[in-house]
């Protein structure tokens, strides 16, 4: 499903830090099916949203922006695909990477996920992290530090999105991020192909989530040393990220 890279010398920051990683990823079973799952606090740790390196080019996966990273004395503790793209890797809706908007939120119709509405935005202001909609957000006249927008949302205020069917036939390797009530945002990735409504059911009735994004399918890639996940499979355009500094910085 996913080949790895070489990590070279992050490995001596990773191993500082297993004690962390460890905590903040684990294993969950959810109606019999498998799932990664990562929660971090965002007042605790450092969560942000990447999309284009030092020479102006989107990243396109995990291995670039760890190299940057390591250049500024950083490191990456956890990484999952942040949202959907265009074949140029620019994002499909909605994204601010250090509080500038990169990309205007996108309120339209078309085809796809992205566009079964209702779609949402998942953002990052200051100590806390949020998930919402796409309206709600609009009208809420937030001002983020980061955001992503995707689509469908899975959790509405602690109801499952309406057009999804329990017993659908698309099963898919999904990834998505949520909220839950002690405001840590929660990042899960299918271990096994599942469908929307039992991936959704995942956030709100085992991760404590009223509200979770869908970020995307067959792409969904995930980086967790603690869980020896280092996915190279597939391009992409913004990335979430929760990076340290490197010892000694």
């Amino acid at each position: 499903m996913f080949r790895y890279w070489s990590i070279g010398l992050a490995m001596t920051a990773f191993a500082s830090s297993a004690d962390d990683a460890a905590a903040a990823c684990r294993k969950v079973m959810h109606l019999t099916q498998p799932y990664a799952v990562c929660s971090f606090d965002p007042a605790a740790s450092d969560i942000r949203i990447f999309h284009r390196g030092r020479d102006g080019r989107p990243y396109g996966g995990f291995e670039n922006l760890s190299r940057d990273l390591r250049q500024e004395g950083e490191y990456l503790e956890f990484a999952m695909n942040g949202g959907m793209y265009e074949a140029d890797l620019s994002s499909v809706g909605l994204l601010v990477t250090d509080g500038v908007e990169r990309k205007p939120i996108d309120r339209g119709k078309g085809w796809g996920n992205f566009y079964l509405k209702p779609n949402g935005v998942f953002f990052l202001q200051g100590d806390w992290a949020g998930v919402t909609e796409t309206e709600a957000y609009v009208a809420a006249g937030i001002k983020p530090d980061f955001a992503t927008q995707s689509g469908p949302m899975l959790v509405i205020e602690g109801t499952l999105h309406p057009a999804f069917l329990p017993q659908s036939d698309s099963l898919q390797i999904r990834n998505g991020v949520g909220v839950a009530r002690d405001g840590k945002a929660v990042f899960a990735i299918s271990l096994e192909p599942v469908r929307f409504q039992d991936f959704a059911t995942l956030f709100r009735d085992q991760l404590d989530c009223a509200n979770a994004l869908f970020l995307d399918g067959s792409i969904s890639s995930l980086f967790a040393p603690s869980m020896k996940r280092y996915d190279n499979t597939h391009p992409m355009g913004p990335i979430i990220a929760v990076t340290k500094k490197a010892a000694g910085q």
